[in-house]
């Protein structure tokens, strides 16, 4: 009976979506070319199969889709891909078919193919691979990839299973049950560090194994290994059809057989096609839009269609999944999901979901809520049941409070704040100094700008919570620190500028990519206040001036400086619409009663950077970020503040749009619909919070003076608020047992030994966090001079640093290190004077996978006229390059005792980064920090 209702259902929905047929304005290519770094395969919405071909298994940058649109070889076809994403991984379960006699090489298996014959349609993809003309055609439903292979030669017929392919192979297994039925066991280790995925495998005809490259076990046909690859084989007929399903779990076999029995039961290629067609046009319906512009509604259509790709679904047909601890659990009431690119999807892709998919939005907030309870904390970037740790924040939180905040239920609103807050109280990632000092230094952790942005938004993103639990002090205490941002906002500029040393980071350049920020500058982060665009107005001295501000980042010269970051893309000016810190950027406009320059920018964007080809995403799709804000933005409505209950507006792209929402309603929005009926599309009845009362963040004060003097230097500290009083203490070498308190500061005063200066400021009662440099008096008074040039990057803050006494630790990020790219080092010491010694140590760091290596040899030289140097010692390296821990190594380069006014120190670089190496060809850095002498 259920099966005939469930075949009734197709039927009407066949019926209904022949008559709306909106996946035919899929374009799966777009986002294939350019960095859009998406793949063009057959999928269903949120599946776990993503079925689609792979033209590049190197893990290079824009191959991390695993396709790219100027490729023109494929080497197979896997059963899961990434969308849009950075960082290279998935690629699992990887089939090709092919003629004649079977090879295992990666090179030899492979074959041409044209895009003439190519073909893709949402829940479809169809391929003619040259070497053989095979044609290939794919489909799939949520956890079961169907391949229909068509060998339009006659002769022996193989199918090839490459465990090996793309990321590395660390436990592998085929079992044979029949000769047309196996098993496949892959764990892997890419991006996800520990990855499982089991599958059940069915051909349609009997085939035998015709060859094996196996490392491991072969017995009673099982076959283990760390590189295991077998070829299937048949004699076909001229035309002949082999027809292939692979059904894949995360869990074991008989998840995987449990797949296969509830969506693979199906011999007819063309009936899965059809759902997998009907499955997309259920989707895409809830967005209807009009438009004799046939690209335009490709692109929208498409732009829905990659937000629909991911989180994918993760748990078998009976719920049971693989937890974050790896032990197996079973969701009740919810589908468990994966593949949580947070960092990016929380400013628009999550808040689309809250108005079109709300019952999904509480599935993905019930798989944070298991993920904290099985794994610790909330997902920052989830990916098959690995946190990968990749990007900052814990924007997670943005996700549930926008949920709560929109009147969304179907989880545990206090487990969810319980589990929010435990990522706010972590000790990692720089959070134990921000919770200290309610903002992060240079000194404390790499990106230290980006983090204290962005910690403040999800902290206010907790107290949104908080209030909506009546939880007082909890709201009171995560408002305080959402106010964090203010203790790097440089009044004087008008940037979030690093603070180093208690100091304000010099030299400073709004467009320099450095890594005080993360995949992009100060221009891009100096608008991060989501949470409080109205303090930082005031901050600016008002909306006139906030404009110009806003006006800035958009005619500013539109090249950046310092680290390359191919991220960057799409400029208008140093706003980036390819990467996700600028997204809400040209809506600001809006708060400052402008929005005719919102309307501006916006279409601009619309209309330049969002085409329908290959190339027309301008930056990475990023698991459907940059396409959730097209399709926002061309309804006329984006979330600047996820957590508000409420959308920026803009003039709709299309002359109509209609949204057929969960509770059965629809809305339509044309030109004409009103702002103020925008603003609240979708949450017109949720009544706000109580607001409480909540202490105002006083800044700490700015700490100068020079960080290495030679005899006295002058300390000034300064106040970020003019009203602020400025209580400080000095603390030197002799003063470690002395008792000492805060004092009011006058003025600046002159320190002539090695010092700690702390300093706060107070208003109405209200203190800030204390704030704490240290000037250091020369060690010694030698002079360095460094042959090598060294990478502007990372200077250390000049040739002293190596012989300043200050020593850097293994989180090179902080700007502690001199790097030199491609170059061996060289530096002559001069003592001033004839010296005796008999030692010199050398600290260098590695840190194999950034792509710095121990040097491969170290000389010590002598000399005492600069010019005949004699050799006193040498010590070669003995640390494996592939040791991929991050260490430091001390070189004691020993000699008889020695006088000599000069010294030279030589280290030879490792050189071009080998063939197992991720960036293999690429010039390898040496990292060198101190050289004391004995």
């Amino acid at each position: 009976m259920k099966k005939t209702r469930y075949l009734l259902f197709t039927l009407i929905l066949s019926v209904f979506f022949n008559a709306q047929n909106f996946s035919q304005n899929v374009n799966p290519f777009i986002g294939t070319g350019g960095h859009g770094h998406t793949f063009p395969g057959a999928i269903v919405p949120f599946g776990m199969v993503q079925l689609s071909p792979d033209t590049r298994i190197d893990g290079s940058w824009d191959g991390c889709s695993g396709y790219h649109y100027s490729d023109s070889v494929i080497y197979g076809f896997s059963h899961t891909h990434l969308n849009g994403t950075g960082v290279s991984d998935y690629g699992d379960i990887m089939l090709m078919p092919t003629m004649g006699n079977p090879s295992l090489n990666n090179k030899e298996y492979a074959s041409k193919f044209s895009h003439k014959n190519e073909k893709a349609t949402a829940g479809f993809y169809a391929v003619k691979l040259d070497k053989n003309n095979i044609n290939v055609r794919l489909t799939a439903t949520k956890r079961v990839g169907y391949h229909e292979y068509i060998f339009n030669n006659a002769g022996n017929a193989n199918i090839i299973l490459d465990l090996n392919h793309r990321d590395k192979l660390l436990e592998g297994e085929v079992k044979i049950i029949d000769s047309k039925t196996i098993e496949v066991f892959r764990r892997s280790e890419a991006w996800a560090t520990n990855q499982y995925i089991y599958a059940r495998i069915e051909f349609s005809k009997p085939m035998k194994i015709s060859k094996k490259e196996v490392n491991g076990k072969q017995e009673n046909q099982l076959f283990t290994g760390t590189k295991l690859a077998l070829a299937f084989s048949t004699i076909v007929k001229k035309g002949e059809k082999i027809n292939v399903k692979v059904a894949i779990s995360p869990t074991g076999y008989e998840g995987a057989e449990k797949n296969m029995l509830a969506e693979g039961k199906s011999n007819d290629f063309e009936s899965i096609k059809k759902l997998a067609e009907n499955d997309w046009n259920k989707e895409l319906s809830k967005i209807e839009v009009k438009s004799d512009d046939k690209n335009k509604l490709t692109v929208f259509y498409t732009a829905l269609y990659h937000v629909f790709t991911q989180p994918n679904i993760n748990m078998d047909v009976d719920g049971k999944y693989r937890g974050r601890d790896n032990e197996f659990y079973t969701a009740a009431n919810f589908d468990y999901y994966s593949v949580f690119s947070l960092w990016d999807t929380f400013r628009a892709a999550h808040p689309l979901m809250t108005l079109i998919d709300r019952k999904r939005t509480s599935d993905f907030v019930n798989t944070f809520i298991r993920q904290y309870e099985q794994g610790g904390k909330l997902p920052v970037w989830e990916l098959a049941s690995n946190e990968t740790e990749c990007m900052i924040g814990y924007h997670a939180v943005s996700v549930i409070a926008d949920a709560m905040a929109k009147g969304i239920t179907g989880f545990d609103h206090e487990k969810a704040f319980e589990a929010s807050k435990n990522s706010a109280i972590l000790d990692i990632f720089g959070l134990n100094a921000y919770k200290k000092n309610n903002y992060i230094s240079i000194d404390d952790e790499h990106e230290s700008v980006s983090k204290t942005v962005e910690y403040a938004y999800d902290d206010w993103c907790i107290a949104q919570m908080a209030k909506i639990l009546n939880k007082k002090e909890d709201y009171q205490y995560f408002m305080k620190r959402s106010q964090s941002w203010k203790n790097l906002y440089n009044p004087k500029n008008g940037f979030m500028q690093p603070r180093k040393n208690g100091n304000w980071y010099e030299p400073f350049d709004p467009r320099e990519v450095n890594n005080n920020y993360t995949e992009g500058n100060s221009w891009h982060y100096s608008y991060s206040v989501q949470q409080d665009i109205p303090g930082l107005i005031a901050a600016h001295g008002g909306k006139e001036k906030f404009e110009q501000f806003i006006d800035a980042i958009f005619s500013a010269a539109d090249k950046t400086t310092g680290r390359e970051q191919a991220d960057i893309t799409g400029l208008m000016g140093q706003y980036a619409q390819g990467n996700e810190p600028s997204h809400h950027i040209a809506y600001l406009y809006n708060l400052v009663d402008k929005p005719q320059k919102t309307e501006e920018k916006i279409k601009y964007i619309l209309d330049n950077f969002y085409k329908n080809a290959p190339d027309g995403l301008i930056g990475n799709e990023d698991c459907g970020q940059m396409s959730a804000w097209y399709v926002l933005s061309s309804m006329g409505i984006y979330s600047v503040t996820p957590g508000k209950p409420e959308w920026e507006t803009v003039t709709p792209y299309f002359d109509e749009i209609k949204l057929h929402l969960e509770d059965g309603t629809t809305r339509v929005i044309t030109k004409n619909t009103g702002k103020a009926e925008l603003r609240k599309l979708g949450f017109e009845n949720v009544k706000p919070a109580k607001d409480f009362k909540y202490d105002e963040l006083i800044a700490t004060p700015v700490i100068a003076a020079d960080r290495l003097f030679e005899f006295s230097t002058k300390v000034e500290i300064t106040p970020l608020n003019p009203d602020d009083k400025i209580y400080y203490m000095t603390m030197d070498e002799g003063d470690v047992s002395v008792r000492k308190t805060f004092k009011v500061y006058k003025g600046p005063f002159t320190i002539s030994k090695t010092t700690q200066v702390s300093a706060y400021a107070e208003r109405n009662g209200e203190k800030s966090s204390i704030g704490t440099a240290n000037f250091n008096r020369r060690p010694n008074h030698w002079d360095i001079t460094v042959k090598s040039a060294v990478n502007p990057q990372y200077t250390a803050g000049g040739k002293l640093a190596l012989i300043d006494g200050i020593k850097g630790d293994t989180n090179w990020r902080k700007g502690e290190w001199q790097g030199y790219q491609g170059q061996d080092f060289e530096a002559t010491i001069d003592f001033k004077s004839p010296q005796s010694f008999h030692e010199v140590d050398v600290t260098f760091l590695q840190d194999s996978k950034s792509w710095i290596l121990l040097p491969k040899k170290i000389e010590l030289y002598g000399s005492n006229n600069n010019n005949d140097y004699y050799l006193l010692d040498t010590s070669e390296t003995s640390v494996d390059p592939k040791n991929e821990s991050v260490h430091t190594i001390i070189f004691f380069l020993k000699t008889l005792p020695t006088e000599a006014r000069y010294i030279k120190i030589k280290a030879y670089n490792y050189g071009k980064l080998p063939e197992w190496h991720q960036g293999a060809g690429g010039d390898s850095y040496i990292f060198i920090d101190e050289i004391s002498v004995k």
